[in-house]
């Protein structure tokens, strides 16, 4: 009984690793990120949020000096006001503050909301671009490089990614830019 057995386990092993020996699975990797940077597009979408953010960062900055003159101007003349008046004019410093720190999160969630909409048809394209090089490659599996521990830089295709989506933009006569809402 065990010899039937024991046949019985080589042959099934045996049809089982045939058919995963004869597939031959190749593997890649992808940097997304640098793509999304590398690609014209992305270099021009970035430049567009870095000219939005320096212009709102300029602002921000020019009502955080008022804020800081009104405060030492506060702190001269603070020890010859009246109660009522220095009262007064604290609470109107402290409002200010929160204003400032409220147009600070503003800004900060409207840039990041931009970069979104900005990258978000970059990133469609650039999957749209991954999944024909991995046809025409016949590669099984890409994976994203952040979710790799070590891979062998010969499986990194971010290049020919990057060299594949800027000659269809620029056969397509534009870009995959930011995807407009």
């Amino acid at each position: 009984m065990k010899r039937i057995v024991l046949i019985g386990l080589t042959l099934a092993g045996t049809l089982v690793a045939k058919p995963l020996a004869a597939r031959a699975d190749k593997f890649a990797f992808v940097d997304m990120q640098r793509a999304m940077e590398e690609t014209d597009d992305g270099k021009k979408a970035k430049a567009k949020l870095k000219s939005d953010f320096d212009r709102k960062q300029k602002e921000l900055d020019e009502k955080q000096e008022e804020l800081k003159k009104r405060k030492d101007a506060f702190d001269k003349k603070s020890s010859v006001m009246k109660p009522e008046a220095l009262q007064a004019e604290q609470k109107d410093l402290q409002d200010r503050f929160v204003a400032l720190q409220q147009i600070y999160q503003r800004l900060q969630t409207d840039l990041g909301q931009k970069e979104q909409e900005a990258t978000r048809g970059i990133f469609a394209k650039l999957q749209g671009v991954l999944g024909k090089i991995a046809e025409r490659e016949h590669i099984t599996l890409v994976l994203e490089k952040s979710a790799i521990m070590w891979g062998a830089p010969s499986l990194d295709i971010t290049n020919e990614v990057i060299r594949m989506y800027n000659a269809d933009a620029s056969n397509s006569g534009g870009g995959g830019g930011a995807a407009k809402k």
